[in-house]
């Protein structure tokens, strides 16, 4: 096996030019399943940690709108969530804690630099209570009993929003009414999140005039209880109310436990995944095509060599090992090289995505399995492209091969 590596390897030195240029199609592709895959991974991660970081005894109530579920779906629906909604969750025995969320988009002027932001009421006892550890206060203070006219801001709306620095104890004006900054949040990596502006439920609906739609209602189970049932339960009684078939899915909200949530993102981001790389594996196809050209053309070349090598008594089976070799390393030196830009293209694009965009969601991961998984595939495709030329190759007669001009 070392003899037949070391030929291989020599006969694919002497054709530097020919083995460079049959290798981009091999690590072009592998390049791109790399990247793709070791983003996909990283933002899976991420994603999980923070739902570690949410606890797995949450449930989430979000409204529905035709195929639209989501925080704006409740005012688009029918009937949309409500505080009576709260208060008939109240009544499931295995809840420990129930607060409502609403989230509005309104102009925020800074300075006389004015921007439309999302605004995120919440109760601040319950709030702060049910998700403590989540978000941290970096500077300031968090909201206390009986605060109006205060807000507590992300850090991408205290520092790079608004192109001025926002400090503990200015003012705001939202929808014309002055609020203090009291707090300004630790960076939590997301855009979404680094760019909240949270104040008590009272003064978004008194800006709104909305007296009882919610966005979202975030439940809390008592510890030691089957969060999945508790959430069929809710989801039960808020059909009763609603004069939904209990034996139907519900029309006009939709309710999800932290785990299901993890669940429905990772086949999103499967499917997201799976359609990329096999666009990505066109690029291989190519690249296979390409190592068949070649070693036919090698084939072709080096006829009355394995003539020759026929002749002193080498084997139909070690000239077809020979060629497969060959056609390996091909594969084998391409997917190489294709982990290295690889690895590059998921660095700079994690890179790009923390300054320009600000979050940490998107990180590159490298495991040893990815490695060492598209390592042996690239060398699979090598081979299986050069089985024909390899055949052909083994097959010849080594009289013919002799006189091959």
């Amino acid at each position: 096996m070392k003899d037949y590596f070391f030929l291989a390897f020599n006969n694919l030195k002497r054709r530097k030019l020919r083995s460079w240029l049959t290798m981009i199609g091999i690590f072009i592709g592998i390049a791109a399943v790399v990247a793709l895959i070791s983003l996909g991974q990283g933002l899976q991660e991420a994603v999980e940690k923070q739902f570690e970081q949410l606890g797995s005894d949450k449930i989430t109530i979000m409204g529905k709108a035709g195929f639209i579920t989501s925080p704006i779906a409740s005012e688009l629906s029918s009937k949309p969530i409500t505080e009576k909604d709260i208060e008939i969750i109240k009544k499931i025995s295995e809840t420990e804690s129930t607060t409502g969320y609403l989230m509005k988009s309104l102009k925020i002027e800074y300075k006389k630099i004015k921007k439309e932001v999302l605004i995120s009421g919440i109760v601040p006892d319950e709030y702060i209570k049910m998700f403590k550890g989540t978000y941290e206060v970096e500077y300031g203070r968090d909201f206390k009993s009986g605060d109006k006219n205060k807000v507590v801001i992300g850090y991408n709306t205290a520092n790079k929003d608004f192109d001025k620095k926002i400090e503990v104890g200015n003012k705001i004006i939202i929808a014309d009414k002055d609020f203090e900054i009291i707090g300004i949040l630790k960076k939590i990596g997301s855009p979404t999140d680094d760019s909240v502006v949270s104040m008590p439920l009272k003064d978004l609906r008194e800006l709104t005039n909305e007296p009882e739609i919610l966005s979202m209602i975030f439940i809390q189970t008592k510890e030691g209880v089957d969060v999945d049932k508790v959430a069929e339960e809710i989801e039960k009684e808020m059909k009763k109310d609603r004069g939904e078939k209990l034996s139907e899915d519900p029309k006009t909200f939709a309710v999800s436990t932290s785990e299901q949530l993890l669940s429905a993102f990772g086949n999103i981001l499967g499917i997201i995944q799976a359609v990329l790389v096999g666009i990505a594996a066109i690029s291989l196809l190519v690249g296979g095509v390409g190592i068949m050209n070649t070693m036919y053309t090698s084939v072709i070349e080096r006829t009355k060599e394995i003539g020759t090598m026929k002749a002193v008594g080498a084997k139909n089976s070690d000239i077809l090992i020979i060629f497969l070799f060959e056609s390996g390393l091909l594969g084998l030196v391409g997917g190489a090289i294709g982990i290295g830009i690889g690895i590059g293209l998921g660095k700079i694009a994690e890179i790009i995505a923390k300054n320009a965009l600000g979050t940490n969601l998107l990180q590159a991961v490298f495991p040893w399995y990815l490695i060492v998984g598209v390592l042996a595939f690239s060398f699979l495709v090598g081979i299986i492209s050069g089985i024909l030329p390899a055949m052909q190759a083994a097959k010849l007669k080594p009289a013919d091969a002799l006189r091959y001009e």
